[in-house]
């Protein structure tokens, strides 16, 4: 029997996420993360995912990431699960920015490793983090496939009048200037599995996938193609989100440099991380915002309220991209969660054949579900993501092309 296990890897700038899944069947073996890579208090959370499996935590210091996956792989030898098992058949990076080049998973060898890394000036958060994870899993084990799975390469087939931005085209194509987009293996995950829930190939359905979570972003997806992303260059374009601004008009951060006397790492770091839902309110848990709502608290009830006239700002923008609307999916965190920020969404929007039962959307859990009304003419649904599983399934079906 040929080896049916992939090792999904998640190499974040402080943690490591992972998990082992079989993919004779789908099933999920063990999952974890390390946190805090780099510090005295770094944390290792294992959990087994067999039935009766229970979670395994120990504190100390993993002073990198070459630490960190030996770290993982002590947990997994322990359940027997150990990367020198010959069961497992690869190991699947997610990398968040591939750029224009990269449309698919790729094997990665030294020239995929160069081009990752000559990426890293539109995803200096990310990348360097990614390229760290593949060199020590390539250290642990030399022999096997390690795959590139992109964040972005759902969207390399946005058409240029959409991904272009209107600046003077020399100096963006000498900059690498344009609309990327991102949590690309969350959007091809989510619209299929939408398709599935509605009974009809990803090949006839439109639908917008709204990926609501610390991060969000929005697309339009035209027949299983991806033909509009909010998130740009990088992923602070778009929906208002936990802590990064969205769009903005780009001649506030002239006026931040010239009047507010800031520099340019000053006002990243105001738009990256105290911005959005947390620099409206101080809050970025769409839980504690509701709270503060139910209690009367204005200034939470005015950031909630910013949050959705963006994210209707897009929905409305895609109805028109896309012509004809089968679907709205909510995903990720806030939109598998939040029933409020569902329901808010879709209000007025009626006209658009666009609505929510409210006991429907009062459901929590459990897998894909419809939340719109009977008969309505646009199926809204909440479809919980899973970008491990897509990273997995893609990663198997390039190695098994290969082999």
């Amino acid at each position: 029997m040929s080896p049916s296990r992939v090792l999904v890897l998640n190499s974040g700038s402080s943690s490591v996420k992972y998990q082992l899944l079989d993919m004779d069947d789908s099933s999920r073996l063990a999952g974890g993360l390390v946190e805090r890579i780099g510090e005295r208090t770094s944390l290792v959370r294992h959990t087994p995912l067999a039935p009766g499996g229970d979670t395994r935590e120990r504190t100390g210091q993993i002073a990198d990431h070459d630490a960190a996956l030996k770290a993982m792989a002590e947990e997994l030898a322990a359940d027997g699960l150990g990367l020198d098992s010959p069961e497992l058949a690869a190991i699947g990076h997610r990398v968040v920015h591939g750029g224009q080049r990269f449309t698919e998973p790729t094997v990665i060898d030294e020239r995929v490793l160069a081009e990752i890394e000559r990426l890293i000036p539109v995803a200096p958060l990310h990348n360097p983090a990614n390229l760290s994870g593949i060199r020590t899993a390539m250290t642990l084990r030399p022999d096997l496939p390690q795959v590139a799975v992109f964040d972005t390469a759902f969207h390399t087939t946005i058409p240029e009048s959409a991904a272009r931005y209107a600046i003077d085209v020399n100096t963006a194509d000498k900059h690498r200037i344009r609309r990327y987009g991102f949590h690309g293996t969350s959007h091809a995950y989510v619209s299929r599995a939408t398709a599935k829930l509605l009974g009809r190939a990803p090949e006839e359905v439109n639908v917008i996938v709204l990926h609501l979570g610390n991060g969000a972003s929005a697309s339009a997806v035209r027949g299983g193609r991806c033909v509009e992303t909010s998130m740009g260059l990088t992923p602070l374009e778009g929906l208002v989100m936990g802590t990064r601004s969205g769009d903005m008009d780009p001649a506030v951060i002239f006026h931040l440099m010239r009047v507010g006397h800031m520099s340019a790492d000053e006002i990243d770091t105001l738009l990256n991380t105290k911005s959005g839902l947390v620099g409206l309110c101080g809050d970025n848990d769409m839980r504690e915002i509701r709270r503060r709502i139910d209690e009367g608290d204005e200034e939470a009830e005015l950031a909630f309220d910013i949050y959705i006239h963006r994210l209707k700002k897009y929905i409305g923008a895609y109805y028109a991209i896309l012509g004809r609307v089968d679907a709205v999916a909510f995903t990720a965190g806030v939109g598998e969660n939040a029933a409020p920020v569902r329901a808010a969404a879709m209000a007025g929007l009626e006209g658009l054949g666009l609505a929510v039962d409210d006991e429907r959307n009062a459901v929590h859990g459990g897998g894909p579900r419809l939340i719109s009304p009977e008969g309505a003419r646009v199926t809204v649904a909440v479809v919980p993501t899973d970008e491990e599983m897509e990273i997995a399934q893609q990663t198997y079906a390039l190695v098994g092309k290969n082999n």
